[in-house]
């Protein structure tokens, strides 16, 4: 298991001196998600940063797997019942539950992933959360380049305020490359909006029968019906969270990566030297967002993307990213419009 340097932890988590210890042993991890794991490449990415951690101080982890709000609420009891001394608990899904929980036990830490509570926390609720709308916009630069009929599609899961992290941003991105590109959004629904690849992949073939040739997938486990619908349609797609581009092979163009392991190793470590409500945002500079195109020349080659062979499109990417690290370019959070 590798540690980040101090000096690399520092500018992560923005806390001047610190200096990354080595974690406490035998600390005990339960790792509660708000939907069963399955295919979502963003909750396997959470419980490998956790089981990371765990192996670092030679503690224990387990996984509490829920599939609704209650159900999570009652997890969270759960893992502080059977003596966790840190629940990661990943989402939105988890800021009520964590704030209903954490004050019952105070000397168990909480980090909170991908979320926050507003206004002031406990000194035991901890946030890492991530600038998704800046690899979003990203994607839509991309897709813009890629597109032939100018016209992008977006399959996201749900009409919530976050998720605009997401659409609007990939519209921004393309927008910034051509603004009369058009980008139309479709939203999974139904019962389980995360994890519906039928209803994402229907959603895809309705955008796709409408003209768009390349299709933003941000439908978390719904994305595996996007990429069918590729298959079968013969448009192009990006992913997000990680690489799975071997799910759409062929046909996936990029992701936004969203390195969710490494942001809850580097926040296990604030917690472990003593901070109180460590708060971390991780987004390109950080490293903790990214792109396939941002990778080196030889993992892109081995990434077994389309990227691979856009050398050109890479380069500009890259170009953009550093434009945003430095301040030059202006990515439009939609949750500050909110």
């Amino acid at each position: 298991m590798k540690h980040l340097a101090a000096a690399a932890a520092a500018a992560t988590l923005g806390m001047a001196g610190f200096a990354a210890p080595a974690l406490a042993e035998g600390e005990q991890i339960i790792y509660v998600t708000p939907n069963p794991i399955g295919n979502n490449a963003f909750l396997r990415l959470g419980r490998e940063g956790s089981e990371a951690a765990a192996a670092a101080m030679n503690g224990s982890i387990a996984s509490y797997e829920s599939d609704s709000p209650p159900a999570m609420l009652e997890n969270l009891y759960a893992a502080v019942g059977n003596g966790a001394d840190i629940v990661v608990a990943v989402s939105f899904s988890a800021v009520d539950g964590v704030l209903e929980v954490a004050p019952t036990a105070p000397d168990t830490d909480f980090l909170i992933v991908d979320a926050c509570p507003q206004g002031d926390r406990p000194a035991n609720i901890h946030c890492a959360v991530f600038r998704e709308h800046e690899a979003s916009f990203l994607m839509g630069f991309m897709a813009a380049k890629a597109s032939e009929t100018g016209k992008l599609g977006v399959v996201g899961p749900i009409d919530i305020p976050f998720m605009h992290r997401f659409t609007d941003s990939f519209a921004d991105g393309a927008h910034h490359l051509n603004p009369d590109i058009d980008v139309q959004v479709r939203w999974v629904g139904g019962q389980n909006p995360f994890s519906d690849p039928v209803r994402a992949k229907e959603q895809a073939l309705a955008l796709g029968a409408q003209g768009a040739d390349v299709i933003y997938a941000a439908a978390a486990g719904g994305s595996f019906g996007v990429f069918e619908a590729a298959a079968e349609a013969g448009f192009k797609v990006f992913g997000v969270d990680t690489n799975l581009c071997e799910f759409a092979e062929g046909r996936m163009i990029d992701s936004a990566l969203k390195r969710v392991d490494e942001a809850i190793l580097q926040s296990l470590e604030a917690i472990a030297a003593g901070e109180d409500a460590v708060f971390a945002s991780f987004g390109l500079a950080e490293k903790g967002m990214g792109a396939i195109a941002m990778d080196e020349a030889d993992a892109i080659a081995e990434s077994g993307c389309l990227i691979a062979e856009m050398p050109a499109v890479a380069e500009e990417t890259r170009a953009l990213a550093a434009r945003i690290i430095s301040g030059d370019v202006t990515v439009n959070d939609p949750l500050m419009a909110e």
